[in-house]
């Protein structure tokens, strides 16, 4: 059984950084055969969730939502079966509830397959 479980969320000021991780579980993680491409979404209250970064099985690619490139980075340690979204800089509009997903094709228009719960990041002074 495939499961997703991220951590890392929370409070923090404006211009502040937060690190998230998803840690996979029922699936080979370095597989490229596998649905292990991985993505990081976001969905603020009353608004589309939307796909902030994705990254390949072997590292090899990465495409980010345009207004967090050079703010953000998506990593992955396939050792640990986790993901990781290193995000710097951030404003009132980054907060919201953040998603794992996995899936076969690494890219924000992709369907994804398997969906973590979130874990939530306000940004508030």
């Amino acid at each position: 059984q495939v499961q997703l479980v991220e951590s890392g969320g929370g409070l923090v000021q404006p211009g502040g950084s937060l690190r998230l991780s998803c840690a996979a579980f029922g699936f080979t993680f370095d597989d490229k055969f596998d649905d292990n491409a991985m993505a990081w979404f976001r969905q603020a209250p009353g608004k589309e969730r939307e796909c902030v970064a994705v990254i390949s099985w072997n590292s090899k690619y990465t495409e980010y939502l345009g207004s967090v490139k050079g703010r953000f980075t998506i990593s992955r340690d396939n050792a640990k079966n986790t993901v990781f979204l290193q995000m710097n800089n951030l404003g009132p509009e980054d907060a919201g509830n953040y998603i794992c997903a996995a899936g076969r094709t690494p890219s924000r228009s992709a369907r994804w397959t398997y969906w973590g719960q979130g874990t939530r990041v306000t940004v508030a002074s």
